[in-house]
């Protein structure tokens, strides 16, 4: 017989050591994610699956959100939940205690976005027979998680993964150490502010938006205290051009976010930044880094494609998940969210910022 109950706060490590290293274990499933994601407009639920001696077999955290006007919540769930998918009783009770507290809580649907490839025909035929209906877009960087990753398996040594990676990428991992690029992998919080500014110009070459400043702190002050962030920098004649965030949790390892300046890019950093934080996680006895996402599409004329051929240089396996599935609590809203959430998205955040802009300008007459 199973028994689920909610975590609290006194239960953390012990939420936390099933987590790491249960099946499909995450980041994203941590109790430090639900922390940083509490800052902003996500409320943590930890749910805990045990068998009648105590012993967990089932995790999941929910992130819930309050939809204006609606007056409803959803449930998300990133990459969650952990524990044996194919344990179909276990699963089927899960989801049941998640529709008890979906009940409670006035949640129209739950959202998953499991750490599970898209072959696992089993898995995806599961969800479709317990009422999932998919939800995901199939661009890949169109959804909350992306769908196409490079996944590289760290179990060889170290001579033996260097050898494995292209020639042109082992090339400039070597023309960057021959430059004199130097990594710096004890940063500490004092450093964030240089990434961010790196990460700022980045984002203005390459023209996509980012995080403001606040949210790299708070990510910091909730992950790295338990060794789950690591900031590297790149040096060149003195001078940081290029950094990195990177994710560790149980035996997996994430690259998360690169940064890099306008200047000196022809010395290579990032090919010795990746390399350095592959090695870091091997130290750290993780069995997998993840290069995360890149495009669905592989074609040489598409924009992103730079991006893939970039970590499929480091010789990974190109990976698709399953994708998005939501379970749904309520028909009626689930239909009102569906057809008004891309008109939320695209007008009343516009209409926000105007009247935020509108209230500034009165202050200053």
């Amino acid at each position: 017989m199973y028994c689920s109950r909610l975590m609290q706060a006194k239960e953390k490590e012990h939420f936390n050591n099933f987590v790491e290293q249960a099946p499909k274990s995450h980041i994203l499933q941590s109790w430090e994610w639900g922390e940083l994601k509490s800052k902003g407009e996500w409320t943590p639920y930890r749910l805990l699956v045990e068998n009648d001696n105590q012993e967990p077999l089932a995790a999941i955290s929910i992130l819930a959100r309050r939809i204006p006007v609606l007056g409803k919540q959803i449930f998300y769930a990133p990459r969650g939940p952990v524990g044996d998918w194919h344990d179909h009783e276990l699963m089927d009770f899960l989801f049941a205690e998640i529709r008890k507290l979906a009940q409670d809580k006035g949640a129209i649907f739950l959202k998953i976005d499991p750490d599970v490839s898209i072959e696992d025909t089993d898995f995806a035929e599961y969800l479709r027979t317990r009422g999932f209906v998919a939800a995901g877009k199939a661009e890949g960087f169109a959804g909350i998680q992306p769908k196409f990753v490079f996944r590289l398996d760290l179990t060889p040594d170290e001579d033996t993964l260097l050898a494995n990676l292209h020639s042109k990428t082992r090339y400039n991992l070597r023309l960057a150490e021959r430059k004199g690029v130097v990594i710096k992998e004890n940063c500490s919080k004092e450093d964030l502010p240089v990434f961010y500014e790196l990460l700022k110009e980045t984002t203005e070459r390459d023209k996509f938006l980012v995080r403001s400043y606040q949210y790299f702190a708070d990510m910091w002050d909730c992950l790295a205290p338990s060794g789950y962030l690591q900031l590297f920098l790149a040096y060149y004649q003195g001078q940081p051009i290029a950094g990195t965030l990177a994710y560790l949790f149980g035996d997996k390892a994430w690259y998360i976010y690169g940064a890099s300046s306008n200047a000196h890019r022809n010395v290579m950093p990032n090919y010795l930044l990746q390399w350095t934080m592959i090695k870091w996680a091997k130290a750290n006895n993780c069995k997998l880094y993840d290069f995360r996402g890149v495009s669905g599409d592989l074609s040489e004329d598409n924009p992103l494609y730079g991006l893939y051929r970039f970590k499929k240089g480091f010789n990974g396996t190109f990976t698709e998940f399953v994708g998005e599935f939501d379970l749904v609590f309520s028909p009626f809203y689930y239909w009102l969210w569906t057809n008004l959430e891309p008109f939320y998205q695209k007008n009343i955040r516009r209409l926000l910022k105007i009247k935020k802009s509108l209230r500034g300008s009165k202050g200053r007459t």
